[in-house]
């Protein structure tokens, strides 16, 4: 009788091994899940003045916030944009899927303009173009179409971005 319960225990044990082993789980997306493609609303933790202007900025500081940034916005309030952190600095490229408004790319090293990339438009095509200087940059801001033209701002001119919480 023991080893008729022992056989049974054995038996118990790997089906529910083998069982176990048929659970599913959903695939982890290399790719940040989007809500019905609603885009991001990150908190706003950083400001940047410009002349007279307060620019408020979302901070998109984790890889996955970085990569949806702007994606699927209707738009953007001329003083708010999104701040994008790079530690170390390194080289980086900007493109325009799921981005519905055209946008500026501001790229700082430093806090010093690099390199300014005007009213890029939505991608429209696949793939899609990429934008920035191939230059290390440790910040890039985004902001509305044509505001850093209205804003008066140049390549090697400071651009001091102030946090409200710690990036």
């Amino acid at each position: 009788m023991t080893v008729n319960l022992l056989q049974k225990s054995i038996s118990g044990l790997l089906l529910t091994f083998l069982l176990a082993g048929c659970v599913t789980t959903a695939p982890v997306s290399s790719q940040p899940q989007v809500a019905a493609n609603q885009g991001q609303k990150l908190p706003i933790t950083a400001t940047a003045k410009i002349g007279e202007e307060v620019i408020e900025l979302e901070v998109a500081k984790t890889p996955e916030q970085q990569e949806i940034g702007l994606m699927f916005r209707t738009d953007l309030a001329k003083n708010r944009g999104m701040i994008f952190l790079f530690s170390p600095p390194r080289v980086t490229r900007f493109w325009m899927k799921n981005t519905l408004i055209p946008l500026d790319m501001i790229f700082l090293r430093g806090g010093v303009i690099q390199s300014i990339s005007a009213s890029v438009p939505p991608c429209k095509r696949d793939p899609c173009p990429s934008y920035g200087p191939f230059v290390e940059i440790d910040q890039v801001v985004e902001l509305a179409s044509g505001r850093a033209k209205e804003l008066g701002l140049q390549k090697g001119d400071l651009l001091k971005v102030e946090f409200t919480k710690t990036p």
